[in-house]
């Protein structure tokens, strides 16, 4: 039987689920997976990065690096720091200061993803059930451009439907 390992800090959020038989729940420090090496065939994370302390991003990385099989895949969905910020500080600041500890850009987050040791890293937009894969190289231009610019007129650009959704980081990466 195959199993669906759940990690999180917290047990709050499936305390009161109806959980199916093949379902663990892990604990774990935010960055430690504490499941078998060479044992997970996907893993994912929707908004989680952003929540780590930048010290801890790497290790958290690693750790999943170790626990995929070869050819294994990582998920990872996360606000985009150049179309930022996501949280509430977005009212007040123009980086992200309030619960999101760290927004990254596509480019720095392909670079955590090979220093991890991650050999292909791909992003994707979902339109609706169809997910399109994108090459990186426009988006990190695109991300280079979009930084020279004033706040404001940043937050015009990204506020154009197809540039926002380009770059919002959907990333696979494959052991």
């Amino acid at each position: 039987m195959k199993i669906v390992y759940a990690v999180d800090v917290s047990e709050e959020i499936t305390k009161s689920l109806s959980t199916p038989p093949n379902f663990k729940l892990i604990l774990s420090d935010g960055t430690g997976i504490p499941v078998p090496r060479n044992s997970v065939d996907i893993a994912y994370s929707n908004q989680l990065m952003e929540h780590l302390h930048p010290d801890d991003a790497q290790d958290q990385l690693h750790n999943v690096y170790d626990v995929l099989v070869p050819g294994g895949m990582y998920v990872c969905i996360t606000p985009n720091r150049t179309s930022g910020p996501h949280d509430i500080s977005k009212h007040f600041d123009t980086v992200a200061t309030g619960f999101h500890l760290k927004e990254y850009s596509v480019t720095e987050l392909d670079q955590l993803f090979k220093d991890a040791g991650f050999s292909k890293v791909r992003l994707f937009v979902p339109i609706k059930k169809i997910r399109l894969f994108l090459p990186l190289s426009p988006i990190k231009r695109l991300e280079k451009m979009l930084d020279t610019l004033s706040y404001s007129l940043r937050k015009r650009i990204v506020s154009i439907r197809p540039v926002g959704k380009s770059l919002g980081i959907h990333k696979v990466a494959i052991k």
